[in-house]
C-alpha cells in the first residue's frame, strides 16, 4: 500500500495501520500525538481539532522514518532524542535512561514539601539530570548538584541544564568510592538509583531492554538495595541533622526499605504511592 500523507489526519491513519502490529491503540495514539507535537510544531489539542492541516513534503518523510525506527521498539524519546520531564525539555541518548512519570511523583513531592529552601540539594545518579533540572527549575534559591559515574551522561546533564537556562553544577562521581565531604551541610539529598533485580527482567518490555542502559537500571538479586546502603553511609557524613532524604524504590522492597532507614538513624519515614498506586517513593528525616 502506498504512503499519502498530506495531512494531520493522515499521519494518524497512517501510524495506526503501521504500528498495529507493535503497539497498542492507546499506544499508538499517544505516539502520534508526541510526533505531531515534535515533527509539525502543533499542540496536541491543536492536533486533534485541525486534522486537515496541510503538512510539508520534508515532515512527512521524516514521519516515515520515525515510523520505520519504532517499527523496531526503539523508544520514540530516542528517536526523537528528547522528551518532556516535569515542564522542562529534556534530551535524551542511549547513554541516559528515559525519565518516567513516576519520577515526576518524586520531584513533584521534593517541590511541594520544600518551596521555601536555600540550601543544597544532591541528585545521586543524576543521569539525564532531569530531577536536578526541574528542582533548579522549580526551586530557584536553593543550590543543586548532580553526581553520576558516567560522562556520557553527565555531557548530555550539562546540555539540558543550559537548554532549560538553570544553574546546576554536574560531577562525575562514584557512590562507592568518591569524596563527598566538600558536600557537608546537604539539606536534601535525592536519588533514583538502579533497584530492578535481575529476575525481574524476564517482565520487562523488549524496548526497555534492548535500548535503554543497564547499568541504570539493575541490581543483583542478591544485593538488590546495595546503592541504597552506600547512599545511606555518604548521607551518615554529609546530611545535615533535620535533612531529608528522598528515594525512587522497587515497589516491591518498601518494607526493607523502611526498615533499611530506621536502622539508618532516620525519622518521619514515609512511603509515597505513584500515579499506579505503586509503593515507589521514600522518604525520611535524617536524626539528630
Amino acid at each position: 500500500m502506498g504512503v499519502n500523507i498530506q495531512t494531520i489526519k493522515d499521519i494518524r491513519f497512517f501510524l495506526a495501520r503501521e504500528l498495529e502490529e507493535t503497539y497498542q491503540k492507546q499506544e499508538i495514539n499517544a505516539l502520534a500525538n508526541i510526533i505531531i507535537e515534535t515533527v509539525i510544531g502543533v499542540t496536541k489539542l491543536h492536533g486533534l481539532y485541525m486534522t486537515e492541516q496541510p503538512i510539508k513534503r520534508d515532515q512527512a518523510a521524516k514521519i516515515i522514518d520515525i515510523c520505520n525506527e519504532l517499527k523496531t521498539g526503539k523508544p520514540v524519546q530516542y528517536i526523537l532524542g528528547k522528551t518532556i520531564f516535569y515542564d522542562c525539555i529534556i534530551k535524551v541518548t542511549s547513554a541516559t535512561l528515559i525519565p518516567r512519570p513516576e519520577t515526576e511523583d518524586l520531584v513533584d513531592l521534593i517541590i511541594n514539601e520544600n518551596r521555601s529552601i536555600q540550601g543544597n540539594i544532591l541528585d545521586i545518579g543524576t543521569g539525564s539530570g532531569c530531577i536536578a533540572i526541574s528542582l533548579a527549575k522549580n526551586l530557584p534559591r536553593a543550590v543543586i548538584t548532580g553526581i553520576d559515574i558516567s560522562e556520557d551522561a553527565l555531557v548530555v546533564a550539562k546540555e539540558n541544564a543550559l537548554i532549560n537556562n538553570v544553574p546546576v553544577s554536574f560531577i562525575k562521581g562514584d557512590i562507592f568510592n568518591f569524596y563527598f565531604e566538600k558536600y557537608n551541610n546537604t539539606d536534601i539529598i535525592v536519588s533514583n538509583p538502579p533497584y530492578v533485580r535481575n529476575i525481574e527482567k524476564q517482565l520487562m518490555n523488549k524496548n526497555v531492554l534492548d535500548f535503554e542502559p543497564h547499568m541504570s537500571l539493575f541490581v543483583t538479586d542478591k544485593d538488590p538495595l546495595v546503592y541504597y546502603k552506600a547512599i545511606l553511609k555518604v548521607s551518615e557524613k554529609i546530611l545535615k541533622s533535620g535533612g531529608r532524604l528522598y528515594f525512587e524504590i522497587n515497589e516491591v522492597m518498601g518494607r526493607s526499605m523502611v526498615q533499611l532507614l530506621e536502622a539508618s538513624g532516620y525519622s518521619e519515614i514515609e512511603i509515597v504511592l505513584d500515579i499506579n498506586s505503586k509503593e515507589r517513593i521514600i522518604k525520611g528525616t535524617k536524626n539528630g
